[in-house]
């Protein structure tokens, strides 16, 4: 209830929405066609350090967090969301392909990179997409410039990981608080509603 009398709020008085989710992207997540990589029971295994072999760049050198992935207010915030200033570079984590650069929903301007291991990294909230679908990237490549659109009032990244169309959390395999990767890898199983992600040494 406290919800609905917010959002109705905000639309007949919109200098009030700061008063919604601040950093919430929503619930209408991604598809893409091309992103699928399992089919029920199989496994694949993601390495941060393979990754690192063939180059890795942090997506927003010198951020600061806002908010991790996970459940909010009854909600689930798909990524991470990360800032330093408007317009500033984003830049691609590791070498692959460009499948998406367009606007979506609440994501706004959104680009998605599919790297070689079936690994997605997504960057959205974009002020404006430097890339199209079908480029190749490689890592630190610029894609995008930090921004605040779609569902969101304040400039920064909204940044997930994917298997499968399916995000998980991306501190999973990133150290935000120092900007690397963890050295963990993941073994990702897929599941009729979804996928399971966990760590092995």
């Amino acid at each position: 209830m406290k919800k609905l009398i917010v959002i109705l709020l905000s639309l007949f008085f919109p200098w009030m929405a700061w008063a919604q989710d601040y950093y919430d992207v929503g619930v209408k997540h991604i598809k893409v066609t091309s992103s699928r990589q399992l089919n029920d029971k199989e496994e694949m295994t993601i390495c941060p350090m393979d990754l690192m072999e063939e180059g890795f760049f942090f997506p927003l050198p010198d951020c600061k967090i806002l908010s991790p992935y996970g459940s909010r207010d009854g909600r689930m915030h798909s990524g991470w969301d990360i800032k330093t200033f408007a317009n500033d570079t984003i830049r691609c984590a590791f070498n692959g392909d460009v499948v998406m650069s367009e606007w979506f929903a609440d994501y706004g301007n959104c680009v998605i990179v599919r790297h070689p291991n079936g690994l997605e990294t997504l960057y959205s909230h974009n002020s404006k997409n430097l890339v199209k679908k079908g480029d190749k990237v490689k890592a630190g490549s610029p894609l995008a410039l930090e921004g605040r659109t779609g569902r969101a009032t304040g400039d920064h990244l909204h940044f997930e990981t994917r298997v499968d169309n399916k995000h998980f959390d991306p501190s999973l395999l990133f150290d935000f608080e120092n900007h690397r990767l963890k050295k963990d890898c993941l073994k990702i199983t897929k599941k009729k509603n979804g996928i399971s992600v966990k760590k092995v040494k």
